[in-house]
């Protein structure tokens, strides 16, 4: 088939969650299809475009976006005349249609996939101006809008949280008309399918792929033996990672440090706000490393890996990833929602600050459950969410099958 792949956000290097995503269904679907990639870049990403040219037969275009305060506002004020979620407005981009539809004149595609909800309205663009409409398949990495009201609780009052709250009605709204339109609908999870059945307000088919891996790219760490650094790794200028981040260290870690001082914290990731960098210093044992190149010696030190959400949707790359690495990991019922772990045998799971403290000192205690951990939980990544295994059901929802 020739399936022309949308996504907001170019798909390598597969450094954050939704580019790990998006690459290995990339990956996938290069093996039986011809994937022309249409994507949003920020700067010079010439080079990653190279990387990404012998998957996409069809070749890659690229569309710049720029953001920034003046933007934002331009796009709320656009949002509250027209009453379209904020989000939608912000990447909403003339360039991108020009170019869509020179690619739709040119070609006939069988199936247009959006990656994400940003680029629903795009491949809508393309099936208006193709000469017979392909097949519209929305690859929802999140229920957007039930991300969003769980941010909005985790909030203060004020202007930000009644924008998130304003925000999540358009969405669960927009959300709804594109789950009832489009012929397939890709879930992360049974959780985000009955979110998105929710939004949509009818019963329609929807096919739950869950996030995948590649295993071959995410070898077990071999750690050192007495490995007593937490780890936590993530996009850290997502809100919900930052709010779950300074949770821990305000109210668990300060526990921990009371039953074993001599733990000390590593934070990895892009973009962390100055609100966590600046605690840099003042925390004991706490390090704010931003993006790191090659996390390797920061995982051959790491005791626990630490998950500790409180708000999200979807599923979270990062779980995925330390399981493969085989890594002992705690995180909140959250945090792990959408994957098929058990608490006990893959992972612990721990909701309160107590909890959450007790469950990390007890794997950084107890060597032989820490192996444990790690053992079951690359099995369970091999078994079940390596992209060879977790994307087949692709192929029937791009056939049209019935219960795609």
């Amino acid at each position: 088939m020739q399936v022309l792949l949308l996504t907001q956000v170019l798909p390598y290097p597969p450094d954050s969650g939704p580019k790990v995503k998006t690459w290995n269904v990339l990956k996938y679907l290069a093996r039986e299809h011809t994937v022309t990639l249409v994507s949003f870049v920020r700067g010079d990403q010439s080079a990653d475009v190279a990387g990404l040219a012998s998957l996409c037969a069809g070749g890659v275009h690229t569309v710049p976006i720029e953001r920034g305060a003046i933007r934002d506002g331009v796009a709320l004020m656009r949002s509250m005349v027209t009453g379209a979620p904020w989000m939608m407005v912000r990447d909403d981009r003339a360039e991108m249609r020009t170019l869509l539809s020179r690619l739709a004149a040119d070609r006939q595609f069988d199936v247009v996939h959006a990656d994400q909800l940003n680029m629903a309205q795009y491949a809508e663009h393309v099936a208006r101006g193709s000469a017979t409409r392909p097949r519209l398949v929305l690859d929802a990495h999140n229920a957007l809008w039930l991300l969003y009201r769980r941010l909005a609780t985790t909030m203060k009052p004020g202007p930000r949280r009644a924008m998130l709250e304003r925000d999540w009605r358009l969405l669960k709204g927009y959300e709804g008309r594109i789950v009832r339109d489009f012929d397939g609908v890709l879930a992360v999870s049974e959780e985000d399918r009955a979110a998105l059945g929710e939004a949509a307000g009818v019963e329609r088919a929807m096919t739950v792929i869950p996030i995948a891996v590649d295993t071959d790219e995410l070898p077990v760490v071999a750690r050192e033996p007495a490995a007593r650094q937490l780890t936590h790794i993530g996009t850290m200028y997502w809100p919900p990672n930052i709010d779950g981040m300074l949770w821990f260290i305000r109210e668990i870690y300060p526990r921990i440090r009371e039953g074993a001082p001599e733990t000390g914290l590593d934070l990895i990731g892009a973009r962390p706000p100055q609100e966590l960098v600046g605690l840099n210093g003042q925390v004991p044992g706490l390090n704010v490393a931003g993006y790191v190149a090659d996390v390797a010696p920061y995982l051959a030190c790491c005791g626990v890996f630490i998950v500790p959400l409180r708000a999200g949707g979807g599923m979270r790359v990062k779980i995925l990833e330390a399981l493969s690495r085989g890594l002992p990991l705690v995180t909140t019922t959250l945090g792990c929602e959408g994957i098929a772990v058990k608490d006990g045998e893959h992972v612990l799971i721990a909701d309160t600050p107590a909890d959450f403290a007790a469950a990390v000192l007890r794997v950084l205690g107890d060597p032989a459950l820490a192996q444990a951990l790690a053992r079951n939980g690359r099995r369970l990544i091999e078994t079940t969410y390596d992209y060879r295994a977790a994307c087949r059901p692709l192929e029937t929802v791009y056939s049209g099958s019935k219960g795609a």
